[in-house]
């Protein structure tokens, strides 16, 4: 490759990597994600069950079921005599929020009805059905002959917890940590594929309609341009995301940490924090699994193979075409092949290593978003990855030809939007 190559990339990569939306997208973008990823829990947790209605409990029963709700949550439930006439009065006058009847038939049936004026949201709903609830279950196992401490035996979640063999011992197995990071993996490495071909194509359609292309092609060949420009803006996306994986490194050694700030008890949601200690007592101690090195190895390779084949696909397309709006018509069916593999990411975590799974992320167009799905759910044999990475090479070699020859072609062409027919008949022409 010529040094005219270089220099356009090395222009392209710095261009980006200086300007102040490259630095502040790099930063924002993992605490956007972290917030899209942990904000809606801890909202949902803090003001969502949190609840400030107030529940009065009406127990018609006389085997003091309402009392004991009042007594396991006196914030939400209180007592009430009045009958049901003078409640729903109560409600009408704003005197009251809401009540709940409880009689024989709520405990046989296993339900209640919650009177209220309306408009007081849904929050309260769940912390009705786990309190009132769970004191039914109880009523009923204890009128059956059952001790308390069977009663709390049966209440007691049941857990599942998988172990790892391996050639060391026995190890804790993070299967389904790594289920839910492929498939995150998988959409994040969509996006920044598209995002960078994206940006490939917009500076080969800009540089065409300023006419700076014209300039350059009078002492470089049109594919050190294509390809310089290609390679420059690849370094761009390489670099933000190995600060990206940095940081991810360093958010995963304070995890921990920073959730348990959140779930502390000295924080506003006290009743909260208290109900979720007793649950997770050891979250305090929660610490994100160690990330494989050959996933990240394998990530970075499959990011840049697939980056390769859309930044030259969107490349030769884009010198096609005068403005960013015409060569949206052109490529909308390659972007739906592209798209395809992201509806099949839940099979790749869900099945790693069946047929169809395998087959799928053997195609190169699929392989990027694919294998790392399953490579983060299950053992991919290492020939399928060396095969996939083969395939998408030759991929690559062919696309490359393909679109140097529309580039060649296409880049000087102005006044007109080319049909595909028109572009194949370039490609004999080249």
């Amino acid at each position: 490759m010529s040094s005219k190559f270089w220099t356009i990339a090395k222009r392209d990569y710095l261009a980006v990597v200086k300007s102040k939306g490259f630095i502040i997208s790099t930063l924002l973008i993992p605490i956007f994600w972290s917030i899209i990823l942990i904000v809606p829990g801890l909202l949902a947790t803090y003001f969502f069950e949190e609840t400030d209605v107030k529940i009065a409990i009406l127990d018609k029963t006389n085997k003091e079921i309402g009392k004991r709700i009042v007594e396991e949550d006196p914030k939400t439930f209180f007592l009430e005599r009045s009958t049901e006439s003078q409640l729903n009065n109560k409600i009408l006058n704003g005197e009251l929020e809401a009540y709940v009847v409880i009689d024989e038939n709520s405990i046989i049936n296993n339900y209640v009805n919650v009177y209220t004026k309306g408009g007081s949201g849904i929050g309260y709903i769940s912390k009705i059905e786990k309190v009132i609830g769970k004191n039914f279950r109880k009523q009923l196992l204890a009128e059956n002959g059952l001790d308390t401490n069977l009663i709390k035996r049966i209440e007691a979640d049941f857990k599942v917890e998988t172990k790892k063999v391996t050639q060391e011992g026995i190890q804790k197995d993070y299967s389904t940590f790594y289920s839910f990071f492929g498939y995150f993996a998988g959409i994040i490495l969509f996006m920044l594929i598209f995002l960078y071909g994206g940006i490939v194509m917009r500076g080969v359609v800009e540089e065409k309609a300023n006419r700076i292309v014209e300039i350059l092609l009078s002492s470089t060949k049109p594919f050190d341009i294509m390809f310089g420009k290609v390679i420059g803006l690849g370094s761009v996306g390489l670099t933000q995301l190995f600060i990206w994986i940095v940081l991810l490194a360093i958010i995963s050694l304070f995890a921990g940490q920073i959730i348990s700030m959140f779930i502390s008890p000295s924080t506003s949601g006290m009743q909260m924090a208290s109900n979720f200690q007793q649950t997770a007592p050891n979250m305090s101690n929660f610490e994100i699994p160690p990330i494989p090195a050959e996933f990240v190895i394998f990530f970075v390779l499959y990011f840049l193979l697939g980056y390769f084949m859309i930044a030259s696909i969107y490349a030769g397309l884009g010198a096609a075409v005068d403005q960013e709006q015409d060569v949206q018509t052109i490529i909308t069916p390659i972007n739906l092949i592209f798209l395809l593999p992201v509806f099949f990411i839940s099979m790749m975590v869900g099945n790693p290593n069946g047929t169809a799974s395998t087959l799928l992320s053997l195609f190169p167009p699929f392989t990027p978003i694919l294998m790392v799905a399953r490579m983060s759910s299950g053992s991919v044999p290492t020939w399928q990855l060396l095969l996939s990475l083969f395939l998408m090479v030759l991929t690559i070699l062919i696309v490359v030809k393909i679109s140097a020859k529309i580039y060649r072609v296409g880049i000087l062409i102005y006044g007109k939007k080319p049909t595909f027919k028109e572009i194949f008949r370039w490609l004999r022409q080249a």
